[in-house]
């Protein structure tokens, strides 16, 4: 199996989150939606056809690359069979790659820096609006089954929908999982909560979800009613274990891992200090999670977890079939987040390469939708609750910042036209682990800028176009000089939230984090070697100084520079 074969197949895959859409009575007009306490400005609906019944299936951790159809001898027939006839968008991606972050971005249609939940550890939902809220509003009966992953040690049911299984951060693929032998032997399971009620656990954690949402689509529902549910997977996360009937499989799977995984002054070459630091951390592939486990090993084991999500997916286009829903049904396949398997040397996500932000995403309704089509728009986490709200005829609020995609969908507006705009990307330094600093990067025209907070380091530029694997930093090229100036000044003005502030937060600190590093792995990185200068030159406070041409020309004459005036950024474009 190779990654570059993926790029062979790009136009035959869909995403890891699932969203199912099925077409029943006309919505009620919505009114004043709430998240608990908190009313939301009236969302009015705006009839354009029947309402569509929605089933958003959310996959966790999954690489935008890791399907069946993209990976030569991976397994994934109900996944396939969904790019096959629905709308591949291969340019998906997300606004902040970790979990917490990037579902409230979904839920919300806010970017982080608006919704507020900047981390995984315990951040505060207070006077957020989910999307759910405006379908019940819209006459919607709306369901919940998974991972809900925001308020760590709260699983208790969320305003917006009127049934909810869940569980407690970011819970456990077996009941007994995290328990000693003795309160396993004394009986004790880990738990779901059931519309409030706490209910131990009973088997491998994707089907067990997967029972709940099936029970609740054919006893749970009035079928008179529109519907949306969210399944929310805990599969792939790492570790990823898989259900006992799939650990057997890929065991003789050829793995190929990104070739920038080496360790190597050329892969090193331009990389900021911190990822060179990563590669021996609990999210480098030096000591992976703390272990010296191989990667291709952590590899099949995601791709065996996904085979249980792909049975699920099976499960749900199996009932839609039995009971004419198919053709009344969009389904969105979707993941909260990228994934690294060695890039660079890092696993995880976190940072703003292209592997952490890309993720899957296939839209599929049989006479809806276009049919086995590759889209090339791109289209964010940003985008979805706009486009559930759009199926539903219900007008997006104004606190949205993203927008419909199912005009691309539908193939009423062409990839070309979609003018997506600058992709902003935000993730904010976790002192739980703390070895990826508060990254901002900006992306346009397949130019990628990025900038890192807090830490002394190199910027960094990519030019996709030429350059789809990051491995050539442009941030010092005189030809990327005013595209990189251009780029600052546009990252600032659109990084600003709804207020106009810049901020990054501080979330309470109770421990050290995962600081530690493999002993026999390497050490510490150095620095440029250009950052090496003798003392006591002329030029030495240049680069206190904005950039211009005529810095440019005086560090490169050795002499001392001060600019004659006030030295504007360029505008941002």
């Amino acid at each position: 199996m190779t990654l570059g074969r993926a790029k062979k197949w790009m136009r035959l895959a869909g995403a890891a989150c699932l969203v199912a859409v099925s077409i029943a009575s006309p919505a009620a007009a919505a009114g004043a939606a709430q998240t608990g306490a908190v009313p939301a400005s009236p969302a009015p609906a705006v009839p354009k056809a029947r309402p569509m019944n929605m089933i958003f299936v959310l996959v966790d951790d999954l690489r935008y690359d890791m399907l069946g159809f993209l990976q030569r001898g991976v397994k994934t027939p109900n996944i396939d069979f969904l790019a096959r006839n629905g709308v591949y968008f291969r340019n998906a991606v997300v606004t902040s790659s970790l979990c917490s972050p990037s579902r409230a971005t979904i839920l919300t249609g806010q970017s982080v820096r608006n919704h507020g939940v900047v981390d995984n550890t315990n951040s505060t939902e207070k006077g957020l609006i989910f999307f759910p809220s405006y379908l019940q509003q819209a006459g919607y009966q709306t369901a919940f089954f998974g991972k809900w992953h925001m308020g760590y040690d709260d699983d208790a049911p969320r305003p917006g929908f009127d049934h909810w299984v869940s569980f407690k951060g970011q819970g456990t693929y077996l009941p007994t999982d995290n328990l000693s032998p003795v309160q396993v032997a004394a009986g004790m399971r880990q738990t779901l909560n059931v519309d409030g009620k706490r209910v131990n656990r009973t088997g491998y954690i994707t089907d067990e979800l997967t029972d709940y949402a099936m029970d609740w689509l054919q006893n749970g529902r009035d079928k008179r009613r529109p519907f949306f549910l969210y399944l929310s997977h805990k599969a792939v996360h790492s570790d990823a274990v898989p259900a006992e009937r799939h650990k057997a499989q890929y065991t003789d799977l050829k793995i190929d891992l990104p070739a920038s995984m080496a360790n190597t002054p050329e892969n090193n070459a331009g990389k900021p200090l911190w990822v060179q630091n990563q590669r021996n951390s609990w999210h480098g592939v030096d000591y992976p999670s703390g272990t010296d486990r191989p990667v291709t090993e952590q590899v099949r084991d995601i791709y065996r977890t996904l085979s249980a999500v792909d049975e699920s997916l099976g499960r749900i286009v199996a009932y839609l079939k039995k009971n004419g829903l198919e053709r009344e049904t969009m389904v969105v396949f979707y993941s909260d987040n990228g994934y690294l398997i060695g890039d660079h040397g890092l696993v995880d996500k976190r940072n703003a390469y292209e592997p952490s932000i890309r993720v899957p995403m296939i839209a599929y309704a049989p006479g809806k939708f276009a049919k086995g089509v590759t889209n090339d728009a791109l289209v964010r986490n940003l985008d979805l609750a706009p486009a559930f709200l759009d199926a539903a005829g219900v007008a997006k609020p104004a606190r949205m910042e993203g927008r419909s995609w199912l005009p691309l969908a539908r193939g009423d507006v062409a990839a070309g036209q979609w003018n997506a705009g600058d992709l902003i990307y935000e993730y904010y330094w976790d002192w739980t682990v703390p070895q990826t600093p508060t990254t901002f990067a900006i992306e346009r025209d397949r130019i990628k800028y990025i900038q890192y907070q807090g830490v002394w380091d190199t910027e960094e530029i990519y030019d996709l176009r030429k350059d789809p694997d990051e491995m050539h930093n442009l941030i010092d090229d005189p030809a990327y000089f005013e595209t990189k100036r251009t780029l600052r000044a546009a990252l600032f003005a659109q990084i600003a939230d709804s207020n106009g502030r810049r901020a990054v937060p501080l979330t309470e600190r109770s421990s050290s984090g995962l600081v530690y590093r493999n002993a026999n792995g390497p050490h510490a990185a150095d620095f440029p070697a250009s950052w090496y200068r003798a003392p006591n030159l002329p030029g030495r406070m240049n680069d206190m100084f904005p950039d211009t041409a005529a810095k440019n020309a005086a560090n490169a004459e050795g002499r001392s520079y001060r600019p004659s005036g006030p030295v504007a950024p360029p505008p941002p474009k």
